[in-house]
């Protein structure tokens, strides 16, 4: 049995904590001993396997400060990356392979007794940075250059999508190498098992029977451009009936942190959009759905819409294919790679106008939603299940393990 430590900074709910705890569950049943470690872990802000004793979760550092003053965040996720993975080096069940992501500096300090490393590239962190003047220029630069070394020093890199291949490729230019897409894929079991409650229970309002609905599900931030969503809806209203209108609704479920200043500042400006569009009245936001909740959700909604642009690589879009839902998502990054444009969804340009088009087109030929939900559920099987991803990733482990005992 090989002992597998997760080192993750943030272990709250994002696609990038999805894709983790994907990975320990997979290794988890392929017969590995996995385990977190995390410089913080709030259990009323977590994902369930998180906290329910599946997988042992360790929080270490998280007396750390995160920012003086509203800056330098980058800075001091470094310092606490390195304070955990100083704690794994050192602890009595140090494990045979640590897997990182997100901050790659607590790479050097793990390799000085851990035989192996895999570090997950979501996307090059410093390209998430604004940069704004010269000192924001001058303070990034050396953490820029040690994001690329110590990237290198990784094991095994993998990516998410042959779109962040790409970019890692061009941002780490002093990289010779090629790092292995893996894609992400969902716990397929847990959306088996879990019982569908009803849209009344889950959104506290009942609505009409005949209601058509719409779904955004994305964290609380501005990169992920949620108001495209209800920009859309607004627009939506020109393309169809009065009696047509009258049924739509948007839920807008996704990850809120009230710790987390932009979280907070956006949702309240997403309430504001609402209103000045006069689309409030059609509008429900869920901040921070549980699993049973989102899962719910996906089953009741009619269509999925997938609002940020560039994204890395999308896991909110497999949930919806394999939930048989159409998805209309902005025609870059990831969703690229998991939508087929006219087959299982729409890919179209970054404006309301262009999501309300598609949206109405699938409202007025409602066979296209159940084929388009078929095509994607197939698409899903083919080329994104969870075990193709655990096989995948269960191999790359072996590897390092065979190679570790040839040495």
């Amino acid at each position: 049995m090989t002992r597998i430590t997760f080192l993750h900074p943030d272990l709250g709910i994002g696609g990038a904590e999805r894709l983790v705890v994907d990975a320990a569950l997979a290794l988890k049943k392929n017969g590995h001993e996995v385990n977190f470690v995390t410089t913080h872990h709030d259990p009323e802000h977590c994902f369930s396997e998180t906290k329910d004793g599946t997988i042992p979760v360790t929080v270490v550092g998280d007396w750390l400060p995160r920012h003086i003053f509203g800056r330098f965040f980058a800075l001091f996720a470094y310092i606490r990356m390195i304070y955990a993975a100083s704690y794994i080096i050192f602890c009595t069940k140090r494990p045979d392979i640590v897997f990182c992501d997100l901050v790659s500096v607590c790479i050097p300090i793990l390799r000085l007794r851990i035989p192996s490393i895999i570090f997950y590239c979501h996307h090059p962190d410093q390209l998430l940075s604004q940069p704004e003047g010269i000192s924001k220029q001058l303070y990034r630069a050396p953490l820029n250059y040690l994001e690329e070394v110590t990237t290198g020093m990784a094991h095994k890199i993998f990516v998410n999508s042959i779109y962040t291949r790409n970019v890692f490729k061009d941002t780490f230019k002093r990289l010779h190498v090629e790092p292995e897409v893996l894609y992400p894929s969902i716990n397929t079991n847990f959306f088996d098992k879990t019982r569908v409650v009803s849209l009344e229970r889950v959104l506290d309002k009942k609505l009409p029977a005949d209601s058509i609905i719409l779904l955004s599900i994305n964290r609380y931030e501005r990169k992920k451009n949620l108001d495209l969503a209800i920009n859309a809806l607004a627009e939506l209203e020109k393309y169809l009936s009065e009696e047509e209108y009258k049924k739509v609704y948007l839920i807008m479920a996704g990850g809120y942190d009230k710790r987390v200043e932009e979280n907070v500042e956006y949702y309240l400006e997403l309430m504001g959009l609402a209103d000045e569009l006069n689309v409030s009245d059609k509008m429900i936001f869920l901040r921070s759905p549980s699993d049973i909740d989102k899962v719910s959700v996906l089953q009741h909604c009619t269509i999925l819409l997938y609002t940020p642009p560039n994204e890395h690589f999308g896991i909110v879009p497999l949930e919806a294919m394999y939930s048989e839902k159409p998805v209309i998502a902005h025609n870059s990054g990831g969703p690229k790679e998991s939508i087929i444009s006219g087959v299982n969804g729409y890919l179209v340009d970054l404006s309301g106008d262009a999501f309300a088009s598609k949206i109405a087109d699938l409202i007025k030929n409602p066979i296209n939603v159940k084929e388009f939900g078929k095509a994607g559920k197939d698409r899903f099987m083919k080329t994104f299940s969870f075990s193709a991803f655990s096989a995948q990733l269960n191999q790359a482990v072996e590897n390092l393990i065979n190679s570790d005992k040839k040495e």
